[in-house]
């Protein structure tokens, strides 16, 4: 049985991860799922939200993902996301603001507003703020 499985993370701007770990965690669009090595196949869509993975040497790593797929093979796990940024990114002030406008658009109720669009953006304000409150270093 392997004891690792190679994690590609990828966005249409750079390459975040292309490694060996030992386990990974994503959020999926039905639920955060887990993926060990020889896992079971599968597609995922991703929602914005926190990924976390194990690196051989035992630490925890993690990023923000603004929505995406992922594919999971027995070997590999491919991430290809709208955006993804590590903790240390995050500009926390920004995020904040960009939750407040969400929040204030959704409240208007106004037949002008996005409702849908809203709420993506109030849901990567959320993630990004929660990455970044817990986990900067």
């Amino acid at each position: 049985m392997a004891d690792t499985i190679f994690l590609e993370i990828v966005t249409p701007d750079r390459m975040l991860v292309s490694e060996e770990v030992k386990d990974i965690c994503a959020p999926g669009i039905e639920g955060e799922f887990g993926v060990l090595p020889e896992h079971t196949p599968f597609l995922s869509i991703l929602k914005s939200g926190l990924i976390s993975f194990k690196t051989l040497q035992n630490e925890v790593k993690y990023l923000n993902v603004s929505w995406g797929y992922a594919e999971v093979r027995s070997d590999r796990v491919i991430i290809l996301a709208e955006a993804a940024e590590r903790p240390e990114e995050i500009d926390l002030d920004r995020a904040m603001s960009a939750k407040k406008r969400a929040e204030d658009r959704l409240s208007k109720g106004s037949e002008d507003i996005d409702i849908e669009r809203a709420q993506l953006a109030l849901a990567r304000a959320l993630a990004r703020i929660d990455i970044a409150s817990k986990y900067i270093k």
